[in-house]
């Protein structure tokens, strides 16, 4: 709506603040909702919400490849530490 109304404004943030209302919501909201659709069509630098869900879907196997490698770790201390002991005891 507000793309679409743009040029009845002097400015995009007059837009902003005269569509805000009408749908019920404040105009930091809308504002954020109109950068995310331009970021989805291309027409700001910001991330688009593909990229936005890759980034956060790479971030969780991020945090579950560390815990992991934190579990294999010390997996493998305690082996290390188990065979030093049954070769010490025989």
């Amino acid at each position: 709506m507000v793309v679409e109304h743009l040029n009845d404004y002097p400015s995009e943030w007059a837009a902003i603040e005269a569509i805000a209302p009408k749908i019920g919501c404040a105009a930091h909201t809308l504002h954020g909702w109109t950068r995310r659709h331009q970021a989805d069509a291309g027409q700001c630098p910001d991330q688009t919400s593909e990229e936005r869900e890759r980034i956060k879907a790479l971030e969780r196997e991020n945090r579950e490849l560390r815990k992991a490698n934190e579990i294999l770790r010390l997996a493998s201390a305690y082996l290390a530490q188990a065979e030093l002991d049954r070769r010490t005891k025989s």
